[in-house]
């Protein structure tokens, strides 16, 4: 998938098993989060395409976070980047130069993890994931297909270094015993500084798995982390900030969260979102240009 437009028709392909979206925003455009403010008590920012692209921060995304701290509202990153442990998570923030305290980050691996039972599960991981959080006995998976095969459930958590042919070998094996299937990020793409990413989610629409599970936006499970790092919030009183209608704004609106689309530096960077938004009934209470 090369651009916004291709990427868009992918999710739209896969609606069926993404959450409903209650009814569409009002899609006002704003210039700022602080236009909103006296609305919203949480503000949720995704990471990729608004507070960075790759390991680039994106402009003035640490100022005006910090600005909004100033004004006593709450903040969160909720991110669909399983690669890294939380460890690692918590030191690119910092690098990005918006260090976040231990409640303020959400990963779609925290909910992987917490998925995990006994059994001895496969892991397809960064190289440089040592998987120290892991709760229990796992196998690295790459280019053994014996690794594959005894595997007891299969958690994928990065597609980096994952190939066309270490997917057709776990299809295979899954096609002959299949058996559960942890999806820790459910993006089909992430934008970067060459360009767009395949990402987990990607490779988990081919995969021959019944008992299959998909975590971070839009599925259920992170947002549900989220609230409970919120106490006494209600949901009408957290915003969510991100750059994709079909992971950010969706995923949020189906928690009855307000939504809203950043446009410059993410996925619809150089387009007008609104014709993808007619289309699709994915429309985001308010959008920014950036944070």
């Amino acid at each position: 998938m090369k651009d916004a437009a291709e990427v868009f028709d992918a999710y739209e392909a896969i609606r069926s098993r993404l959450p409903s979206m209650p009814s569409p925003g009002a899609g006002q455009d704003i210039d700022a989060l602080t236009d909103i403010a006296e609305t919203v008590d949480a503000f949720v920012f995704d990471a990729f395409g608004v507070l960075n692209v790759g390991d680039t921060p994106i402009p003035g995304a640490a100022r005006r976070v910090a600005a909004l701290r100033s004004m006593g509202k709450a903040v969160r990153v909720l991110s669909n980047a399983a690669s890294y442990d939380r460890v690692a998570a918590f030191a690119k923030f910092t690098r990005l130069g918006i260090p976040l305290a231990e409640e303020e980050l959400v990963t779609s691996r925290d909910a992987t993890l917490l998925a995990m039972d006994a059994r001895l599960w496969g892991v397809i991981a960064a190289p440089e994931d040592r998987l120290l959080d892991m709760p229990g006995p796992t196998l690295r998976l790459g280019d053994d297909r014996d690794a594959i095969d005894r595997a007891e459930g299969i958690v994928f958590l990065s597609s980096a270094g994952w190939t066309e042919a270490r997917q057709q070998m776990l299809t295979d094996s899954l096609a002959a015993r299949p058996r559960p299937v942890l999806i820790g990020n459910a993006d089909l793409v992430a934008p970067r500084e060459t360009g767009l990413s395949l990402e987990p989610g990607h490779f988990a629409q081919t995969l021959p798995a019944p008992d299959l599970r998909m975590f971070g936006k839009p599925f259920p499970d992170v947002y549900t982390l989220t609230r409970a790092s919120l106490p006494g919030t209600p949901p009408s009183r957290i915003a969510m900030c991100g750059d994709t209608l079909h992971t950010d704004i969706l995923g949020a609106a189906a928690e009855r969260w307000q939504t809203v689309l950043v446009t410059r530096d993410g996925l619809f960077a150089g387009h007008d979102t609104r014709p993808f938004e007619t289309r699709s009934g994915i429309v985001p209470d308010w959008r920014v240009a950036r944070i």
